[in-house]
């Protein structure tokens, strides 16, 4: 088989889950000597080859998605297996030469490596920011009305894609005796174990439904603090369950957004019923205060906070029908959103939805706290005038937002997810008991006010709360002893210098947030830690994201930024620069100027940043809102309405910084209207590629919605990784997005080939799917395989060889296991009969203790390469002093979980004693 796109696309669809499997060796290959990894092998059944980790441990159940990485580059997203500690990838044409530098990642943390903090460091020490000062109003105190709580069951949802329905359970929280209709708050929990084991220590799974003596783990109860908090204050809460989501979402090519989104509008539905028709709600609902749902809050966590993403979405800007699970009429309005520690694995936030992200300094989970997208992926999209704001937690984990997931609170086994390895230094910065580190009630108090915050400005309009959320140095005392640091974008921002948008740079280098080039990048990948506004996505490239990096030797050099025309700085009080430098660091200072187009020129002031408490394995590499006022323009007659440049001149001595913008901002809070926008969603198509000619398929994009927009679609190299992109302007109903795929057909066994695309809003655009492409399916038969002897009867010394041949050859790399089997009769090779570095090489084993060949775990996997018949298998005895008998070993073809295949006669291979 044979396909060429006309801008390719690459493979990412995991192979199927599967049992537990043995210990397994290194990679034989008839072209490359050099073997995988360790813990890593290609297997899969003929043709169908899969790439397959297998962690030392079981790799917990959590919401950020594993990853096999290639030299950096993403190389797809693998599937689990039951056991935890296997994953597996379809390889389809990825040669086995292009596996170097093999890596397992899970939101930019290493899971087969540990992270490397000893280079930089030592002689850093991580210091708590300084506390800011009070806010006027604290959201965090509970308010006086008496509450109601109580939970509905109703009956389960079949959403498209998933092969078992979806519970429709949900807690409700709510003020008793409220006048009115309140605004409503919706919870939606993350990605975690599904079932649990009363009474056990660790036995937890990802079934549903739950297996008899196994209970369902209730994520959806472990944010009732924050419910009755708001409850007290007046909302309607409900919180709702999604294990059957979490149970089946590692086959949803969107790891479940979409069907978070469905089960989201689902439950809002049915509010909506319920305020239409009182008598037909459950009775807790009955009891409770009236909703008002027209002002809706969503709140999600982890990949809960990417689906309330996708619902405030699909709210505004229907799904294609056949994708989604809730196809009724949108009767309510999502006025707000608060995201804790979220996945956006599409990078495609709702630009005219406020929303506020909690990102965890110290969450080991979604480790890369790729949350700031809800904030830097909204600029330029669409009208600006929602305020996306920020909320970095120094000391706080993934889990302890949910007291469901926290040991000690929880019904199930729970556990910190900043995982500490006692083989390994302690993290200075997130070990527990560290002055920088929260505890889970500290951390809870302080999520739950800053949850308040967001619905007090949201659904109340109390704008005397915005100074905690949108970088203005406040605090809420509630959330104390936390110290929390807020940046923002939109809002009653203006102008704005962003280094996006074709500006010109001197004195600073205009930097990549994602280039595999060091040069070019903005952070070398051997930094200390990570920068969440750099998280990547599905490209080792990417084009329009930027910042400015600057690196001084001596103070005084200035770095200007030029936009691509004048920006407007009329009516704004300050200048607000996002501006980050280095972990650990203190006093930094810079000086902060601006130019009119009539080269007027005014020093607005100075200002000072310290570097954010951080180690290797934290994302503290995160943008600090530093403002300076105007004021000084104005006395000096600058044109705030046309000014050409940005100029940042240091006054420390030597010292780093990343400029991420800079926006002219103001006090208050702006009317939010969302605008009509085009819609891209990507399908799949899977098609056979038939015995010959040539056919052209197209990538099916649907583009729906109203207006007109620009989006930058991706196209991905099935063999090697590179991406293609262009900048495309989409409309309703148009084919703007074209792709095509030339399919050849052929007779020759083959793999299945993806040919994918990758879509990201640049103005005026939402992105809904933003992955798919076509699948080319082989439909020729499997070629035979067979074993047999080459040299089965050798004297010790020799070496004992088989031969693995292929009745024709193929277009692809074949993979076989063969597996050394227990003796029936006489007496067996031992573990000293054979070559010590054969036996290293591929058991990773050792002679001593002298023991049956068959006890060295040797499950072999060969590879016949294209164009070739067949490869050998040998094992090299070696000769002793002992007199013996005849031993011998036994070798069989075997499925993929090392099982002798049925009528295949296994072979056996004699050694005779030297005479």
């Amino acid at each position: 088989m044979t396909a060429v796109a006309v801008l390719a696309a690459l493979a990412g669809s995991p192979g199927l889950a599967q049992a537990e499997q043995p210990r397994i060796s290194g990679l034989l290959s008839a072209t490359d000597d050099n073997p995988l990894p360790p813990g890593w092998r290609v297997g899969g059944k003929v043709g169908a080859r899969e790439l397959v980790w297998r962690a030392p441990k079981a790799v917990p159940m959590g919401d950020a998605r594993v990853e096999f990485r290639t030299g950096g580059r993403l190389l797809g997203v693998p599937k689990p297996a039951k056991d935890g500690r296997t994953f597996r990838l379809a390889l389809d044409e990825t040669r086995p030469e292009q596996l170097r530098d093999l890596q397992v990642t899970a939101a930019g943390r290493r899971l087969d490596a540990a992270a490397d903090d000893t280079h930089e460091s030592g002689s850093r020490v991580p210091r708590m920011p300084t506390q800011a000062p009070a806010n006027g109003v604290d959201p965090g105190k509970p308010g006086s009305y008496r509450t109601v709580t109580g939970k509905y069951d109703l009956d389960p949802v079949r959403l498209p894609g998933f092969d078992t329905p979806v519970e429709m359970t949900a807690e409700v929280v709510a003020p008793k005796g409220a006048a009115g209709r309140r605004p409503l708050a919706l919870f939606l929990h993350g990605r975690h174990f599904t079932c649990y084991k009363p009474g056990s220590e660790d036995d937890v799974t990802g079934d549903w439904p739950c297996a008899g003596g196994y209970k369902p783990i209730p994520s959806h109860l472990g944010y009732l603090r924050d419910q009755r908090l708001l409850a007290s204050q007046g909302y309607v809460t409900v919180s709702i369950s999604a294990n059957g989501i979490n149970a089946q979402d590692s086959e949803a090519e969107d790891a479940g957004a979409q069907a978070r989104s469905s089960l989201v509008r689902q439950h809002l539905a049915r509010w909506a019923e319920w305020t239409a028709h009182p008598s037909s709600a459950p009775a807790v609902v009955r009891r409770a205060a009236k909703a008002d749902l027209s002002h809706v809050l969503l709140v999600g966590h982890s990949r809960g906070g990417e689906g309330v993403n996708r619902a405030a979405m699909d709210s505004l800007y229907p799904p294609p029908a056949a994708e989604d699970g809730y196809r009724g009429p949108v009767r309510w309005k999502v006025r707000g959103t608060v995201l804790i520690g979220p996945t956006i694995f599409g990078q495609n936030p709702v630009a005219d939805v406020p929303s506020v992200t909690l990102l965890p300094g110290c969450d080991g989970d979604v480790s890369d706290l790729q949350g700031e997208d809800f904030v830097d992926g909204t600029r330029g999209i669409s009208r600006g005038t929602a305020l996306h704001s920020a909320v970095y937690m120094v000391g706080a984990n993934h889990n302890y937002f949910n007291s469901e997931w926290t040991p000690g609170e929880a019904v199930a086994p729970a556990e910190d997810d900043f995982r500490t390895d006692p083989e390994e230094p302690a993290d200075p910065v997130c070990r527990p008991g560290a002055a920088t580190r929260l505890t889970a009630a500290q951390q809870h108090k302080a999520g739950a006010t800053y949850i308040a915050a967001a619905a007090r400005l949201f659904l109340a309009g109390d704008d005397r709360v915005r100074p905690l959320l949108d970088g203005s140095g406040r605090r809420a005392p509630s959330a104390d002893p936390a110290r929390v640091l807020t940046h923002a974008v939109g809002g009653r921002r203006s102008g704005g210098f962003l280094p996006d948008a074709g500006a010109k740079v001197t004195g600073a280098r205009l930097c990549s947030a994602i280039d595999p080039d060091p040069a070019v990048a903005c952070l070398h990948p051997e930094t200390l830690g990570s920068s969440p506004h750099f998280a990547s996505w599905e490209t080792e490239r990417e084009t329009g994201r930027s910042a400015v990096d600057l690196k001084w030797s001596a103070p005084g050099r200035a770095a200007r930024v030029t936009p691509a025309k004048p920006l407007s700085l009329r009516g704004a009080q300050k200048l607000a620069l996002r501006v980050f430098v280095p972990l650990n660091t203190t006093g930094t200072t810079f000086d902060v100027s601006v130019t009119d187009s009539s080269n007027r020129r005014a020093k607005l002031g100075s200002v000072r940043v310290d570097g954010l408490p951080g180690s290797a394995n934290t994302a503290a590499y995160w943008a600090q809102e530093l403002r300076v006022p105007l004021s000084a323009a104005t006395r000096s007659g600058l044109d705030l309405r046309k000014v050409k440049s940005l100029e940042l001149t240091p006054r420390s001595r030597t010292g780093r910084a990343w400029l991420m913008d800079a926006w002219g901002w103001a006090p208050g809070t702006s009317a939010v209207k969302a605008a009509t926008l085009p819609r891209v969603d990507v399908g799949r198509t899977i098609v056979k590629e038939g015995d010959s000619g040539t056919r052209t398929y197209r990538i099916p994009v649907e583009i729906s919605g109203r207006g007109s927009g620009q989006v930058r679609v991706y196209v991905l190299d099935p063999d090697g990784g590179r991406a293609d992109n262009r900048l495309v302007t989409v409309r309703p109903g148009s084919d703007a997005i074209d792709v095509p795929v030339e399919v050849k057909g052929d007779t020759g066994y083959g793999d299945d080939v993806e040919h994918d695309i990758a879509v990201k809003a640049v103005r005026n655009a939402v992105v809904g799917k933003y992955r798919g492409g076509l699948t080319v399916e082989n439909d020729d038969p499997e070629p035979v395989i067979t074993l047999s002897p080459v040299a089965d009867r050798v004297t010790e010394g020799g070496t004992l060889a088989w031969r693995l041949s292929v009745d024709a050859p193929t277009a692809v790399d074949l993979y076989e296991p063969v597996r050394v089997l227990p003796v029936t009769e006489g007496t067996e090779l031992s573990t000293k009969d054979v070559d010590p570095q054969w036996l290293k090489e591929w058991s990773g084993d050792v002679p001593d203790p002298e023991r049956p060949l068959s006890d060295a775990h040797l499950w072999v996997w060969l590879n016949i390469p294209p164009g070739s018949t067949g490869v050998d298998f040998v094992v090299p005895t070696v000769r002793d002093q002992v007199a013996e008998p005849a031993e011998s070993l036994r070798l069989a073809l075997t499925d993929r979980n090392a099982e002798p295949l049925p009528g295949r006669p296994a072979l056996t291979g004699t050694v005779l004693d030297k005479p």
